[in-house]
This record gives structure tokens, C-alpha cells and sequence, in this order.
């Protein structure tokens, strides 16, 4: 089960006059628990007027092959208001030691041959460098296209990293950049990259049908068109793999289905089990956590699946999922933040 563990921060690098990237320093004795996988994401906590505050943020290292990393670095992008990344940009500084889950997350790619492609916006870089340097450094026979969408240059995310993998692997690494607040020279693309661009400018930039993985990554507008894109040109839905950053607006949630008067969630976590009331309005994952505080969550959103549980028994209705995979709902899996008791009695299990 993912834990939280003191790490101290060995650098602060400022990427743009909004985002910067944390490198944590990980002891000999933890560095197997923080062993990630390309593409996986830490979870931060702190306390701030009584209240905790946790927020996911993508590793942007690469996953080292053989021993555990001794480092992990993070990005981290401000948000207008948000509680943490304000403190990350004008607060932290070296070595001041943050509280960092052990890694998680399901957006990945282990190396492995073959033809890869991403779409990602701003922030979304943060993941899929990761996959990328790792994937690049660790398969001679894989190639990767990546198709980044940011406002200007300046505000662009490891620019200077990406260069660097570009004049690395000029045969096998081919990026395409799209600014949508500054003119770029004649045969670059500009503006928003919608539906209906990345649908003409995809196919004239790979062989689509031939991509073995897609990975879509940043604000929810862009990774849906993206979507809706690549399903329009036959990319068959278990090639897409998805992480949303943020939400603008989405679909609605589908409507409230009769809550029972009162319900009962079990739920098995971390070996252990228990049943619990809950309360009129509120989640699953709320009424675990005033029993179990160790419950895993981080954004309480439906956005990052930290809290994902398996649905052992029972009906629950969940009001949004950016997180999960069709292929996981299908399965039975849940986001405990998002879901409410359609039946008396549910039970979870977070160990799954």
C-alpha cells in the first residue's frame, strides 16, 4: 500500500515564471518503495489552517534502469488560488523536506519496441518526458512522436529537456510544437489544437493505424478532442491511454439515482476491514476516511484515481471520472471520492 515519507528537497529549478520543477532526495532506505514506473505521479501533503492539503504531481525523471533512483524530480505548474502549487513556487526551498507518497498512477508505459506518439498541453509535458527518456534510453527499436501544445516559448515546460532528447535521438525522436499565443515560422502549426486540427495533422505526421500507444495528456478540452480525433480516424480505444490535469468543464453527471435512507459502506484497506454508516450527500471515500484516515486520495476530484477501489458488492453511482479506463470501470473499479450508495450496503476493496 502507498505510503507518505519525509523527503528532502535537494533542488528548485524555475522552468517558467509560473512553473518549476522539485528534485526530491530519496535515502538508501526508501529508495526501492520509490521505485516508479515511467509516467507515474507523487502524491504531496502539508497542513495549512488546520487542513490538509494534497495534490498528485507527474514525475518527469526517468526510471533508471537497475537500481532504485536516489532523486525524484516533479513539475509543478501554478494554478490561480491553488493551495499547494502557490506554496511550491514562492515557499520551498532547498532543503526543506515535504511529505511525498510513494509513486502511483496508471498512465505508463514500461520500454518496450515499437512506435509510440503523444499529444500533450502545458503541464501534460510532465509525464510523458519521463516516458519518453526512459523508453528512448532503454529500447534501441522504439521511436516516439510527440505533438506539444503550449501558449508561447516562454511559457513552455523543459523546453531545454525536450531539445535535448531531440538532438539525442534526431532518428527516433520527432516532436512537433503547436503555440497558440505566438507566430511560429511557415510550416508550424499555431492556434488551439482541437478536434478538427489534430484530425488533419495527425495522419500527416505518422501512419496513425501504426502507432502502438497513444498517450494524451493535460486539460480536460484537449486530451477529449484528442480523443474524439484518433477514434474519428480508427485508433481502436485500447491504444489511447488518458491523464487529465484539469477540468474547465466536462460532461454532466448522470443523474442522481435514489440514495436508500440509510447505507453501509465495508471497506478492506491495507489488509484490514470495517463497516461504516454513510451520511446523507456525502462519498464513500468520506465516510472511510473518518474511520480510516489512511484511506489513499489526493485531489478529491475525480481527476488523479488515487482513491480507486475495486466494487466488490453493491451499486454506486459516480458523479465523475476523468481517471479511470473504460476497461477499469468495466472491470468493477470505482472512484471512492465519486461515489455514492445506490444500495444499502456496499463494499470496497482499496487493496485491489
Amino acid at each position: 500500500m502507498a505510503r507518505f515519507h519525509r523527503l528532502r528537497v535537494a533542488a528548485v529549478d524555475r522552468l517558467t515564471d509560473d512553473s518549476v520543477a522539485l528534485t526530491l532526495a530519496v535515502p538508501p532506505r526508501l529508495r526501492e518503495e520509490y521505485r516508479h514506473i515511467p509516467g507515474q505521479h507523487l502524491t504531496l501533503r502539508r497542513a495549512a489552517d488546520g487542513e490538509e492539503i494534497r495534490r498528485t504531481y507527474s514525475i518527469c525523471s526517468p526510471a533508471p534502469d537497475g537500481e532504485a533512483p536516489s532523486t525524484l524530480r516533479v513539475g509543478v505548474r501554478l494554478v490561480e488560488g491553488g493551495a499547494f502549487s502557490t506554496y511550491a513556487l514562492k515557499e520551498i526551498g532547498l532543503g526543506d523536506e515535504l511529505e511525498v507518497m510513494t509513486p502511483a498512477g496508471r498512465f505508463t508505459l514500461p520500454p518496450a519496441p515499437g512506435l509510440y506518439a503523444a499529444v500533450v498541453g502545458g503541464s501534460g509535458i510532465t509525464p510523458v518526458l519521463s516516458i519518453v527518456s526512459t523508453l528512448l534510453a532503454r529500447e534501441p527499436e522504439a521511436r516516439f512522436c510527440l505533438i506539444r501544445s503550449d501558449r508561447t516559448t516562454a511559457s513552455t515546460m523543459f523546453l531545454e529537456e525536450v531539445a535535448d532528447l531531440k538532438d539525442r535521438y534526431p532518428d527516433r525522436f520527432q516532436l512537433v510544437t503547436a503555440l497558440s499565443r505566438e507566430e511560429q515560422q511557415a510550416g508550424l502549426p499555431s492556434g488551439r489544437l482541437d478536434r478538427e486540427r489534430l484530425a488533419a495533422l495527425l495522419p500527416a505526421l505518422l501512419p496513425v493505424d501504426q502507432v502502438d500507444g497513444w498517450f494524451l495528456c493535460g486539460p480536460y478540452g484537449l486530451v477529449e478532442g484528442a480523443d474524439r480525433a484518433l477514434r474519428g480516424l480508427g485508433v481502436p480505444r485500447s491504444r489511447i491511454h488518458q491523464e487529465i490535469f484539469h477540468v474547465d468543464s466536462g460532461p454532466a453527471a448522470p443523474a442522481a439515482s435514489a440514495a436508500p435512507a440509510h447505507s453501509t459502506v465495508t471497506a478492506r484497506l491495507d489488509g484490514r476491514g470495517g463497516t461504516w454508516p454513510v451520511q446523507a450527500g456525502e462519498s464513500l471515500l468520506s465516510a472511510v476516511l473518518r474511520n480510516r484516515p489512511d484511506a489513499p486520495y489526493a485531489c478529491k476530484g475525480g481527476v488523479c484515481g488515487t482513491c480507486r477501489a475495486f466494487l466488490v458488492s453493491g451499486e454506486v453511482r459516480m458523479d465523475r471520472n476523468f481517471a479511470l479506463e473504460p476497461e477499469e470501470t468495466e472491470a468493477g473499479y470505482v472512484l471512492a471520492c465519486q461515489s455514492h450508495p445506490v444500495t444499502e450496503k456496499v463494499e470496497l476493496d482499496f487493496d485491489r
